[in-house]
């Protein structure tokens, strides 16, 4: 008995998605079965964990598999598959819209260079809609296990589906593809048993197909519709690291990613002691574009036994490693684990700790021995990496020394050097590693507190990423050498400095404490205080936060992100030398001796990307100034 249909509209990001994938991936059409296998597969997992609570849910059908078929004469090819199956909600939310936050985003980031957007759409995760690749009609009928009524669900792939409710005797899903004209191959059995070999052989359940053609005792051909199994049905992460090709270990990221990229690198460890587990852990060539969403969904697996219990848990893996990719299966875990058992297991914190160190060893494998490997690594993934220097206190060394910096050194923008690169070039006599927080690489160098550090030739850091502030907030020294914002607490240079340098900076400030009493007088209650400087060489005035004080970039950061701050009030730094600082001395008129103060601590306050509170103010003083110069 069916029900009336319903025509329904696809989501108008499942439009765009639909055309995107028939154009991206028809190169590489044969993907779409491995995708289809990949979430019957997945349908088998979740029957197995909702299983172990409710085993009725298996309807004395407890053997999962997944079944292809093909029918030459209505050209069709058919995956189904004896999972969870779906309820009608069900389908709507996996099929009819893509129900993923960061959408537009994903959109955005589209090039209309073919191979480019496959590798995007693939990160999506929109397996399903491959089959519109080779289809150009699709019908979809499926049953939850334990309920009684059957969705059928059906489309052109052009804008609109129908639904109607159906009988179906058994539970899970059923998917046939009418195909579009020209895919004819795909109407073989070789063909269809060469893709699943090729792409799912991995999978840890029966894929099954007939027989099909073979040759009778007189040589005749003959047709079987006797089964047989074309995949090895066993968990890959079970089977030994000897009997698995690099081929094998990359299609079952892309399972377990649903990611259509090849993987950058892997670790397979078996572990046995006090707790005994398989980890099977990879780290992608490419960020997924929904990387930074709090909402985002996949993570690493956890097994019990083979069986599947849940994925991203937090306590598999931290969120600096959110990126990692894989599967973790324990022995030693009741089957029953919940995730708030999770919370409070010794067990799990043992495994996390084991896998966490398996990732940096990994990645400092990578840094050692294969840099360019390393460097695409840093690329997509470095600005995760810096959130476990606060993130993991235990693992903070580690994560230090796999840190990449742009310094004033750098030959080029990317971020190449390392802590200890920086180090073994210091100065002699240098003990700090100095650095600079900017919101852009161009105001990073081209800073006023960098002026004394170029006039010596000492590197300096140039730390433009967000996440920076947080690091250089967690990591005070790295190698016993402490770590040095150039812009915050009065210049030390150390040992840098000879005593004729220190004897000449204090006749210096001595000869200056009349134009910095002027310019404190002022500018008031604007700053902290004023105080001449050595920093400056070519800059009439900088602006310096305190020791212990916020650095007024983080400042910045905190108020643009609706955070109420009350900031301090900065240092100014004058230059004695500059002709400004010196016009602005010799100035007898007590307003212009104002007007040029207010102009050195505006000027400053921009100079670090500050924003001016009055900007009128300030184009009126410039604009008075500049018509009494050329007067």
């Amino acid at each position: 008995m069916s029900a009336q249909k319903e025509t329904l509209g696809f989501q108008t990001e499942v439009k765009q998605l639909l055309k995107l994938m028939i154009h991206s991936l028809y190169s590489n059409k044969e993907i779409f079965l491995r995708e289809l296998i990949s979430n019957a597969s997945d349908a088998a997992d979740k029957l197995r964990f909702e299983g172990m609570a409710k085993p009725e849910l298996f309807e004395e059908d407890p053997e999962l598999k997944i079944r292809i078929t093909f029918d030459k004469d209505a050209r069709t090819v058919t995956i189904a598959d004896n999972g969870i199956g779906m309820n009608r909600e069900e389908v709507v939310a996996n099929i009819g819209t893509i129900a993923k936050s960061g959408t537009k985003a994903f959109f955005e980031q589209l090039s209309g260079d073919a191979k480019k957007d496959a590798n995007l759409i693939g990160q999506f995760g929109v397996g399903f809609y491959s089959a519109f690749i080779v289809a150009d009609k699709v019908t979809l009928t499926t049953r939850r296990a334990g309920e009684t009524v059957a969705t059928r669900w059906e489309s052109h792939g052009e804008g609109e589906y129908t639904l109607e409710q159906v009988e179906k005797a058994g539970r899970g899903t059923e998917i046939v593809l009418h195909l579009k004209e020209g895919e004819d191959e795909l109407l073989n059995d070789w063909r269809l048993k060469g893709i699943v070999r090729k792409y799912s052989d991995h999978i840890s359940i029966p894929i099954e197909m007939k027989k099909g053609a073979g040759y009778g005792e007189n040589g005749e051909v003959t047709n079987s519709d006797e089964l047989e199994v074309v995949n090895s049905a066993s968990a890959l992460w079970t089977r030994s690291k000897n009997d698995i090709t690099d081929e094998q270990y990359q299609e079952f990221y892309k399972h377990v990613a649903h990611d259509f990229t090849d993987p950058l690198a892997w670790s397979h460890a078996r572990v046995e002691g006090r707790q005994e587990y398989t980890e099977l852990l990879y780290i992608p060539s490419r960020a997924p574009f929904d990387l930074y969403d709090r909402e985002r969904k996949q993570g690493v697996k956890l097994y019990v036994r083979r069986v599947f219990i849940m994925e991203d848990t937090e306590k598999l893996m931290p969120h600096y490693l959110r990126f990692v990719r894989g599967v973790i299966d324990s022995n030693d875990l009741p089957l029953n684990v919940s995730r708030e058992i999770l919370q409070e297991s010794k067990d799990i914190d043992a495994i996390r700790a084991g896998c966490v160190k398996k990732v940096l060893g990994l990645l400092e494998d990578l840094s050692a021995n294969q840099p360019e490997k390393y460097a695409a690594f840093w690329k997509e993934f470095g600005q995760v990496l810096k959130e476990g220097v606060g993130e993991d206190f235990a693992n903070k060394e580690r994560i230090a020394k796999l840190l990449r910096f742009t310094t004033t050194a750098s030959e080029s923008e990317e971020p190449t050097v390392t802590l200890a690169d920086y180090i073994g070039r210091m100065k002699e006599g240098q003990d700090k590693i100095y650095y600079i927080t900017a919101d852009t690489l161009a105001a990073a160098k081209n800073s006023p507190h960098l002026e004394v550090f170029k006039k010596k030739g000492v590197e300096v850091l140039l730390l433009t990423d967000r996440v920076d502030e947080w690091v250089v907030g967690s990591l005070f020294e790295f190698d016993g050498k402490q770590l040095q914002s150039v812009a915050k607490g009065a210049l030390d240079l150390g040992k840098l400095e000879d005593e004729a340098d220190k004897e000449a900076q204090k006749q210096v400030e001595e000869a200056s404490k009349p134009v910095v009493e002027k310019v404190q007088k002022a500018l008031g209650d604007k700053v902290k205080e004023v105080r001449a400087t050595a920093r400056l060489v070519e800059s009439p005035a900088c602006l310096v936060a305190g020791e212990h004080d916020m650095s007024a970039h983080l400042e910045r950061m905190l108020k643009a992100a609706g955070q109420k701050i009350e900031g301090s009030k900065p240092t100014l730094e004058i230059n004695p030398e500059h002709v400004l600082v010196k016009k602005l001395a010799e100035e007898s008129d007590e307003a212009r001796a104002g007007d040029l103060a207010a102009v050195l601590y505006d000027q400053a306050l921009l100079a670090e990307g500050g924003k001016l509170e009055d900007p009128a103010s300030f184009v009126k003083r410039i604009n008075k100034l500049m018509l009494e110069l050329s007067a």
